[in-house]
């Protein structure tokens, strides 16, 4: 089994991390997947979707819960049964599950140059303290996107946009924290925010 990592972030909080390798066949088999949820994985066109959806299942597992303790609102949102708040991601080999008392967001992306030529859509009070010509540029720009994107997974309100509601406080990458705020509807809200880098990949995490 492939636990790429686990990351205990205080007493009630816990990310775990998957890497995934293996055949689509191999992380089905052991799986006892909701029939709906079975549907959905069979009508997704890509493999790579489909073992980054099954890979979600166990490390579900791995936490103590099964496909069927699963479950999402009208809004996309997942939830658990047993009432503790979930967050999902999966972004290529990896994918990622964070399970708290409060409620949380995570986010896992690809650092990748074409990041660059969509900053204006999702940047901007953070263009203040970016610097184009800087070498961590790219990397700055994954871990803003990856914050804003675990904001929006966490708050779940159609209509949010990353650009205008969410703001990230300047930070160093090897701090691997930062405040985030999400002003909207004229209130303000205050989040804690981490994230770390591994393999090319950026994961970002947000409690609220």
């Amino acid at each position: 089994m492939p636990l790429y990592k686990t990351i205990q972030v205080n007493s009630q909080t816990t990310v775990k991390i998957w890497k995934i390798t293996e055949s689509y066949d191999d992380l089905l088999q052991p799986l006892n997947l909701k029939p709906n949820s079975l549907e959905r994985v069979l009508g997704m066109k890509s493999e790579l979707h489909q073992r980054g959806f099954l890979s979600v299942r166990h490390l579900l597992r791995d936490f103590g819960y099964s496909d069927q303790d699963l479950f999402y609102d009208a809004n996309g949102k997942p939830h658990l049964k047993d009432g503790k708040h979930i967050s999902i991601t999966h972004s290529f080999i990896f994918s990622g599950v964070i399970i708290s008392d409060a409620e949380v967001g995570i986010d896992i992306e690809k650092q990748r140059d074409k990041i660059a030529i969509i900053a204006k859509k999702f940047v901007d009070y953070e263009f203040n303290y970016l610097n184009k010509s800087d070498a961590d540029y790219i990397k700055k720009l994954t871990v803003i996107w990856g914050i804003k994107e675990s904001l929006y997974k966490l708050f779940a309100t159609p209509g949010m946009l990353f650009r205008e509601h969410f703001l990230v406080i300047p930070f160093m990458l090897e701090d691997g924290e930062t405040i985030a705020w999400i002003d909207y509807n004229n209130k303000k809200y205050r989040y804690n925010t981490h994230f770390l880098e591994f393999e090319g990949f950026t994961c970002a995490y947000v409690i609220t």
